[in-house]
């Protein structure tokens, strides 16, 4: 309970203060979230929570352990995107910094619940799942996948903002393979 509070704090508070404030996308249903909220003005966290129900429908037939885990910390992160939205209008780094800072807090933050088996999002969750079936470390996954919305959100932003994004979301892959790789090497070291 406590990773998915932390991180999804953390997730939150790297969507509002840094991303939202610079029309910067991140991957994922996050990603997606925040595009709807550019174009159309929608609440990120609430249409994070509506694009998920596919992939936790799917989850509940096929990966109930992923399920039970996931829907606490999608719930949780969404809830906290919208209940840390003042945020946004507070004073934001330039960009540059922004997207470094911020791949940072969501690539710790889904790290944190990661490691719990837990995920904040349907990107996570899918990452999750193949990582049963394809071997590929999980930030990986997350990377790919985050790049494809990203490039859907190309249409939508303007150009400049789309490298930052990609360094955003290149950053947060990277801490996400770097932390867990850390602790699965701590761990093998262990057992």
């Amino acid at each position: 309970m406590v990773s998915i509070i932390i991180g999804s704090a953390l997730i939150a508070i790297g969507i509002n203060l840094f991303a939202i404030p610079n029309h910067l996308v991140d991957g994922g249903i996050i990603g997606l979230g925040l595009i709807s909220n550019y174009t159309l003005g929608l609440q990120p966290g609430l249409t994070v929570i509506v694009l998920n129900l596919p992939l936790y429908t799917y989850a509940w037939f096929h990966f109930r352990s992923y399920f039970y885990n996931g829907v606490h910390g999608v719930l949780a992160s969404a809830f906290f995107i919208d209940y840390f939205h003042p945020l946004m209008s507070f004073h934001t780094p330039p960009i540059l910094i922004s997207a470094i800072t911020c791949g940072l807090l969501l690539g710790t933050g889904i790290s944190i619940m990661l490691l719990t088996k837990v995920s904040a999002g349907g990107g996570d969750l899918l990452a999750l799942m193949l990582t049963n079936v394809i071997r590929l470390n999980v930030g990986v996954i997350i990377m790919i996948i985050d790049g494809f919305v990203i490039l859907l959100g190309w249409v939508v932003i303007q150009e400049t903002t789309l490298i930052y994004s990609g360094l955003m979301v290149g950053m947060t892959g990277l801490t996400i393979f770097t932390i867990t790789q850390l602790f699965s090497t701590s761990k093998q070291l262990e057992g």
